[in-house]
């Protein structure tokens, strides 16, 4: 998210035993080392730990350094949606995810104390994952630390270093790092920079980072409480406008894990910080809303926010991912999910590089994609924004007169925006010379569906989507040729040429029967084919 925490008094979180991970003498001290590795990453966020554990799975060593030695303090990112749950699922920590989290789909927007309407944002079931589990950034941290540990001998995971300086030439980066047994430099062949809104890489590059900064403040608060604050088919997203249970601005209402309940309220431009982060103002406020006192607070913080991006994603051997490249409002929970999708683009792409010698030009693509991601995140963002807070009275004016209508009419509920929720940016321009180059999903992330294997176990698509490309063919043709790739060949029990059965028709109606979808490594279908043929997958593989 594109935060501007503006107090961190109340920064921990009083519910969650914060673990502390010991330094460790790195072997540039300890043996003088001069190891030149693959790739060295700045910042062990769920970003930059999620891009070391995307490597070593498919056999690149990295080093990721963290100023710190304990996971983000207070649960910041909450909100992980169904395709960034696929992309945790192939790093092996989605199961503890959905353990822990709280699963929901439904989402509610209320004006005053009315409901206009309620939306489901999964309206084709039968999928792996739901629309979007919540569970505070802290966990999430901690099982992909865990995670990383599983894999250290391609992770070396280094608390306590933090980047002071770094330099790049035509062969490498090289990196000065100040550690508590003092500073050493390293080098490698790339550095990924994750290190967040306030990237310290971003700034000694002296990189442009404009953006607009929203005036309001925003008061976010976390509560414990063992029944829910309302009667509802709990969880789900609430959002209100004008609530009069606090003077007329918005609120958001979210469940976390371990019975924490998220609350944000919109501040006035110009407020008394230390006022409202008082801990008996902050109870008064919440009381007015949940109407009762059975409650703790387990975390406050008061923030603005803005929407920038950079204008290129890669400089080089220097790469920006996530929150260090682009920022955005909280509100749609686009900024982590966001994240997750850079990862998702760049680490099979920086894989061909190192392991298969792939031409660099191939993060011309990342530059291209993400940017766009960005750009399309960023106006979505601001668009909520705006909308939630009108900057003048005809903006006031017409929002007021939306909300009215929506209330009998479905064309105005269109027109509401609290913050448009994450889903992948859909890639534009991809040229194909078959029939089939205005299907809706070519350059979209694949559909999820339940199968069965030749044991008779049901299984889904995401659980047999191998690391590289993939070809998924629902032809009843047998397919005569043999990639490098995994196939998956799906149909019913009268196609002897299956490895999977669509035993529920769920395929066939999320895809085309005959047809054979070329899916690349981060999920995304870029070719559809009637008759299959090297030459045809080759021209839409980067």
């Amino acid at each position: 998210m594109g935060l501007i925490t503006v107090n961190r008094e109340a920064n921990f979180s009083k519910n969650y035993n914060y673990k502390e991970f010991p330094f460790k003498l790195p072997p540039e001290i300890s043996e003088g080392s001069q190891e030149i590795y693959p790739v060295v990453i700045v910042g062990a966020g769920p970003i930059g730990l999620s891009l070391a554990i995307d490597l070593a799975q498919r056999g690149i060593k990295s080093v990721l350094l963290d100023d710190n030695n304990i996971v983000s303090t207070g649960s910041r990112a909450i909100c992980w949606a169904k395709r960034t749950l696929e992309i945790f699922d192939r790093l092996g920590i989605a199961s503890k995810m959905m353990d822990k989290g709280v699963t929901w789909e439904t989402g509610r927007l209320f004006n005053g104390d009315k409901e206009i309407f309620s939306f489901d944002l999964l309206p084709d079931k039968d999928q792996k994952f739901p629309a979007f589990v919540n569970l505070q950034q802290y966990y999430v941290e901690e099982y992909l630390i865990e995670r990383c540990f599983d894999l250290r001998d391609f992770i070396d995971l280094r608390f306590s270093s933090k980047v002071i300086d770094h330099t790049q030439n035509k062969e490498n980066v090289e990196i000065t790092v100040s550690c508590p047994e003092g500073e050493y430099s390293l080098r490698s062949y790339y550095m990924a920079a994750c290190d967040g809104a306030d990237s310290p890489t971003r700034k000694r590059m002296n990189l442009t980072f404009d953006g607009e900064v929203f005036d309001e403040h925003f008061l976010i608060v976390d509560i414990f409480m063992d029944d829910p604050p309302f009667e509802s088919n709990w969880p789900e997203r609430w959002f209100w406008f004008a609530p009069t249970f606090h003077d007329g601005q918005s609120a958001l209402l979210h469940k976390q894990a371990e019975n924490i309940y998220r609350i944000d309220l919109q501040l006035e431009e110009n407020i008394d910080k230390k006022k409202e982060l008082d801990p008996e103002r902050v109870r008064k406020r919440i009381n007015k809303i949940v109407k009762s006192n059975n409650f703790e607070i387990d975390w406050i913080s008061i923030y603005k926010f803005k929407c920038a991006s950079l204008d290129k994603m890669v400089f080089d051997r220097i790469i920006f991912v996530g929150d260090s490249a682009h920022v955005v409002s909280p509100f749609g929970a686009r900024g982590g999910n966001g994240g997750m999708h850079d990862v998702d683009n760049l680490g099979w792409k920086l894989t061909s590089i190192l392991k298969d010698n792939t031409s660099v030009n191939i993060l011309n693509t990342y530059n291209e994609e993400r940017i766009g991601a960005a750009k399309e995140n960023i106006a979505n963002s601001s668009r909520a924004t705006n909308f939630m807070t009108p900057k003048n009275k005809m903006a006031k004016a017409f929002r007021d007169q939306v909300l009215d209508l929506s209330l009998n009419n479905k064309f105005f509920r269109n027109l509401i925006n609290s913050g448009r929720l994450s889903v992948p940016f859909k890639l534009n321009g991809l040229k194909l010379d078959n029939e089939y180059k205005d299907d809706p999903l070519l350059g979209s992330i694949y559909l999820d569906f339940p199968i069965l294997d030749k044991k008779g176990n049901r299984v889904f698509l995401t659980d047999v989507m191998a690391l590289g490309y993939n070809l998924l063919s629902f032809s009843r043709k047998k397919i005569r040729f043999s990639f490098d790739f995994n196939t998956i060949r799906i149909g019913d029990e009268n196609n002897a040429y299956v490895d999977f059965l669509d035993f529920e028709g769920k395929g066939l109606k999320r895809y085309r029967e005959d047809l054979s979808y070329l899916i690349r490594p981060d999920g995304y279908i870029v070719g559809i084919f009637k008759e299959i043929s090297i030459k045809a997958l080759k021209k839409c593989m980067l």
